[in-house]
């Protein structure tokens, strides 16, 4: 192995001051790491100034030309040059950091963008007249005067032509457009009252509108939930929970998707503090948590949540680019989400998406249209003649062959069917499996196997949280060697794992011993079981790995227990089913996060049929 030159010369080395402009091109490599930062930074700066209208053009990715034009308070012409100058800001006079109410406080963003650009500033304040300036590389020109009605101008151009190596860095223009375009979504779902506007003029002209919202009027929830269906798409909205909780100083509200209406990656997850987009895994920890019980692991919960609180109970000044936050109590935001959103999915019940029925309506494919189009020679008839043809019918289906896989129960008198209910009444049973319900707007098709799991695996929950978790004792404990660190962030969890039928103890410097396992895991690896939960603490502070473990027993015992596919069911053990479900919660998902019934209205299926 040869000598490693550590780059230490034989004469000793100087300490010198850099220059401003090399101290603004090594600020921009923290603050502008691409396009998509530099146009977070102006249209914060934006918000900041009280703007109503953003408008952002960008051109190749934002590589070449980046424009932010708003009509907030703007500058006065002696402001610019200040403006440009390292740590200079209006939004914070130094005395308290953690007391900050602006998007922006550090005074970095502009002179990292004029070190690294060619940057170009008009503005215009209430009383003055509009003024511009321009700087490159970090040489700043004179004050001139300039033509603009109100607000502000920002010019950013040929980005990095000051560092060409940070180019290389860049990904292709496709791809920094979607960056731009994903930060000024985010933006505008925090700050429903302003509206954005994004445009790709790349090849001049007026260009291409990629995103546009317009400010929102009502109440905070209707401007909010106007907001997300532009930016999340109206199916959000409909399959969503409405969150609005508070403890201890901290408010979160927002939209928390239904289980059924899940994606297959984290990519549809917004998070804010004090209106300020974050991502910061302590917090989509506690959203994966609040989704455990009810989501398989391959899939992940739509939401868009807001925390406010009095900024002394958060630390934004955590990073550079302020993507980052530290909360004073990180536990209780944390546990906030995750009561917040469990209470939701609780209170939701048997819902379920309705993307489900959508996605249903869109398999039925029918049949090829005839040459001449059809003419039906009657009208839709009323509820009450379809109810007595159905009843007149119903006889003729007892003398149907066994090969017809349903089998449809003798109606019930017409004043004790339960078809007011939000599942109906029960009809039939289709392939042994699938219970067919009437309601008074449609049908529903229910799943029995998967929703008596549900069922039974809420059940042994229930009973698992008034007995507690029985504990079995080892005949030797196990003993686990740890670093002083980990001994010590383990034991601090002993009481929640205790509770949970994991007994741990101190057992001399640097190690602990397992004495007690819960009694429904059977035989297990107690270290690796302790080092799951280890790397559970280090990564978000909080374990759950014990009560995952616990609740995945659970669930297939109920698996094994519910209804069988292929068994045949009494209309009233159907009825009986429907209305269990009802009053279960979560049981519009199965333990797996599938649905568990599908819901059809009579209007749909009407359409199918060409009836309307």
């Amino acid at each position: 192995m040869g000598q490693i030159d550590r780059k230490i010369g034989e004469t000793r080395p100087v300490i010198r001051q850099l220059d401003e402009g090399a101290i603004n091109r090594i600020a921009a490599g923290e603050v502008v790491e691409r396009p998509a930062s530099a146009v977070k930074e102006l249209v914060e700066n934006a918000i900041d100034a009280g703007a109503t209208r953003i408008s952002v053009d960008v051109a190749d990715g934002g590589k070449t030309l980046i424009r932010v034009t708003d009509d907030g308070c703007g500058m006065a012409p002696d402001d610019l040059p200040l403006a440009l100058s390292r740590h200079a800001t209006s939004k914070i006079d130094g005395s308290d950091l953690l007391n900050i109410h602006s998007f922006g406080f550090r005074g970095e963003a502009l002179p990292s963008l004029g070190a690294v650009g060619r940057l170009t500033i008009t503005s215009r304040a209430a009383g003055f007249d509009a003024a511009t300036i321009r700087v490159a590389g970090g040489q700043s020109e004179a004050v001139k005067p300039a033509a603009l009605r109100a607000g502000t101008v920002v010019e950013l151009r040929d980005l990095f032509y000051a560092t060409p190596a940070r180019l290389k860095f860049l990904r292709s223009d496709r791809a920094e457009a979607q960056a731009i375009a994903d930060v000024v979504r985010r933006l505008a779902m925090a700050e429903p009252g302003i509206g954005f506007t994004l445009r790709d003029v790349s090849g001049g002209g007026e260009g291409r509108e990629v995103f546009r919202a317009d400010a929102e009027q009502g109440d905070l929830f209707g401007a909010l939930g106007a907001r997300l269906a532009r930016v999340m798409g109206g199916d959000f909205i409909e399959n969503a929970l409405r969150i609005d909780a508070t403890r201890e100083g901290l408010h979160l509200l927002g939209y928390a998707g239904l289980p059924t209406f899940s994606r297959g990656a984290a990519v549809a997850q917004y998070l804010f503090v004090n209106g300020r987009p974050v991502r910061d895994r302590m917090l989509t920890g506690a959203l994966r948590a609040a989704y455990m019980d009810v989501l398989a692991r391959d899939r992940h919960p739509m939401a868009a949540l807001f925390i406010d609180c009095e900024p002394t109970l958060v630390d934004v000044n955590v990073h550079p680019a302020k993507s980052e936050v530290r909360f004073r109590d990180p536990g209780l935001a944390r546990g906030l989400i995750v009561s917040a959103l469990r209470h939701a999915l609780a209170e939701e019940g048997h819902r379920a998406s309705t993307t489900v029925a959508t996605a249903t309506l869109g398999a039925m494919r029918p049949e090829p249209a005839a040459a001449t189009p059809r003419i039906y020679q009657m009208d839709r008839p009323s509820q009450a003649a379809r109810r007595a043809a159905w009843v007149a019918q119903t006889p003729g289906f007892g003398d149907l062959t066994a090969s017809f896989s349903a089998r449809v129960e003798e109606a019930a008198p017409q004043d004790s069917l339960p078809e007011a209910l939000p599942l109906g009444a029960a009809r039939a049973q289709v392939h042994q499996n699938y219970i067919i319900a009437q309601t008074e707007t449609g049908i529903v098709i229910v799943d029995q196997h998967a929703a008596h799991e549900r069922l039974v695996y809420e059940k042994l929950k229930a009973q698992m949280a008034g007995t507690g978790v029985a504990a079995q004792a080892l005949l030797i404990p196990e003993i686990v060697d740890l670093s002083d660190s980990d001994r010590a962030r383990l034991l601090d969890a002993a009481g929640d794992l205790a509770r949970m039928g994991l007994g741990i103890e101190a057992f001399g410097p640097g190690a602990v011993a397992v004495r007690e396992t819960p009694a429904i895991l059977g035989e297990i690896d107690a270290k690796a079981l302790v080092r799951d939960i280890l790397d559970e603490l280090a990564d978000q502070g909080e374990t759950t790995g014990v009560q995952a473990r616990i609740e995945a027993i659970l669930s297939r015992v109920a698996c094994h227990g519910s209804v069988r596919s292929g068994r045949r069911l009494r209309a009233e053990e159907m009825n009986a089913l429907l209305r269990e479900m009802e009053a279960t919660p979560h049981s519009g998902q199965c333990n797996h996060g599938r649905p568990t019934y599908v819901e059809l209205r009579l209007s749909d299926i009407e359409r199918l049929f060409g009836r309307t």
